[in-house]
């Protein structure tokens, strides 16, 4: 070796050598460029790699960015797109291995990203169908590209894990791309689909007969969660089902979805689509939160409620810290989320639901499947989670549902230590209640397993019936009798 320079660990063969004929392509050194400058492409590749990923991040928590899964989705292609560029231009200017093959992902993932962050999900339909087929190409010709013209072991060892990264997510982008447009043809909505301001949610009702049930899933479920419970319903009285902004049938939203947000919409909702009240409302889980935040804010509306193993309020006196809901925090989660439901467009979601939901109908089944696979549902998903504290303090403002038919319904299998205590403080609300308790059901049990579904079945048709004016009927039924 003619240097008196170390090869790097990252350098290859051929690129420490100062004489230009061991450069071994026919180049030749630019005048005025130093020996220290044509040994390091290993570092260049590392480092414009690294500068990628880190302007990613940074852009995709920028403030002129907005906290949608588009937008930030595209600022992210952005930083990834200054990284390939960085590797062009230090390539030819400090080294003698120019990579400009490295323009092309530069370009493809600038011009992607700035239409992302320009058009926002205008522009999603159209690049969920480009964008795979057009990546895995450009994948296959910079693998041969970086072949021919990085002479370095930085192209095993950084590069080629890139490119295979790379070309899994084009086909696994692809491959969910294909399948939602199948899920969209096999499941068309059912009920309609009305716009409560500036986004639109889906409302099913079906069956006939006063007062109407109004049923909200629990936290990160859909209206087909019900499968079991909605048809049943149906049989005693008009039953309505709905999906939450982001979920289901719905369109998500880009505001904050708290319990006195979805009482809003929810509210909206029965009203633009001719759904008289007043209404018994079913909440389970975190549903629990939003019927109660409902009768708080339209008494007028309720005649009678069941709580299936819902969620506890704040206590009085002793609110949430709000500081997880509060609008800089709330700000930072809202990016984090949009981050994460990017994933489900590359099929991760799909994979989660293929391992759950079995106990529903097979319908039902399909189609929550289907739904929790999109990233509009992983997004809200999270969102409701981060909005949990502001819903249980905002659920707290019902403190009195006067003789109202209630009936609580709780599932002791699996339950943490003090949840049946709170329970019964729930069924305090109301002089005309029944706490009615599970103890070898779970809490998704009272919904997905059909038994133990029929017991919330017939606690709701209970209200219903004390809401006709017949009593509530006090009785603790056992799954063995519900069989």
């Amino acid at each position: 070796m003619s240097s008196t320079e170390s090869p790097s660990a990252l350098d290859g063969p051929g690129t420490t050598t100062l004489t230009p004929a061991a450069l071994g392509d026919g180049q030749v050194r630019p005048p005025g460029r130093g020996p220290g400058a044509r040994g390091h492409i290993g570092w260049v590749v590392a480092a414009s790699l690294a500068t990628g990923l880190v302007a990613a991040l940074l852009l995709a928590f920028a403030p002129f960015i907005r906290a949608r899964e588009s937008e930030v989705t595209g600022a992210v292609l952005c930083g990834f797109a200054l990284g390939w560029a960085m590797l062009a231009l230090l390539s030819v200017r400090f080294t003698d291995q120019p990579q400009r093959w490295a323009v092309a992902p530069a370009l493809f993932m600038g011009l992607s990203g700035l239409l992302l962050v320009g058009f926002g999900s205008s522009v999603d339909g159209v690049l969920g169908w480009v964008w795979p087929p057009a990546l895995l190409a450009l994948v296959i010709w910079m693998f041969v590209r970086a072949h021919r013209r990085l002479r370095s072991p930085s192209r095993r060892w950084l590069l080629y894990p890139v490119l295979g990264l790379m070309a899994l997510v084009s086909i696994s982008g692809g491959y969910e791309t294909v399948r939602e447009a199948a899920d969209a043809r096999a499941y068309p909505m059912p009920g309609q689909s009305i716009d409560v301001g500036g986004y639109r949610l889906h409302l099913s009702c079906t069956g006939s007969g006063t007062p109407t049930v109004v049923l909200q899933p629990g936290g990160g479920e859909m209206s087909s969660n019900l499968g079991w419970i909605a048809p049943a319903v149906a049989r005693g009285t008009r039953v309505c089902v709905y999906d939450r902004a982001g979920r289901g049938w719905s369109e998500p939203a880009d505001t904050a979805q708290d319990a006195a947000q979805l009482a809003t919409d929810l509210h909206t909702l029965l009203q633009r689509g001719h759904v008289p009240g007043p209404y018994v409302l079913a909440g389970h889980s975190f549903g629990g939160l939003y019927v109660l935040t409902y009768a708080a804010r339209y008494p007028d509306d309720v005649a009678g409620m069941v709580l299936v193993d819902s969620t506890a309020p704040a206590s009085a006196g002793k609110t949430v810290p709000a500081s997880p809901g509060d609008a800089g925090s709330y700000a930072v989660m809202g990016r984090v989320s949009a981050l994460i439901s990017t994933s489900a467009r590359l099929g991760l979601g799909r994979l989660y639901g293929q391992f759950d939901f079995g106990s529903l109908p097979p319908r039902s089944r399909d189609e929550v499947r289907a739904s929790i696979a999109t990233a509009h549902t992983l997004r809200s998903t999270i969102d409701e989670y981060v909005q949990a504290n502001a819903s249980m303090d905002e659920a707290a403002a019902l403190t009195d549902f006067a003789d109202k038919p209630l009936v609580v319904l709780t599932a002791l299998s699996g339950s943490a230590a003090g949840w049946s205590e709170k329970q019964d403080h729930l069924a305090t609300l109301s002089t005309n209640s029944v706490h009615r308790v599970f103890d070898d059901a779970s809490h998704e049990d009272l919904v997905a397993d059909e038994a133990h579904a029929a017991a919330t079945t017939r606690a709701i048709l209970d209200v219903v019936s004390a809401v006709r004016g017949e009593g509530l009927a006090p009785g603790h039924p056992s799954t063995a009798d519900l069989r």
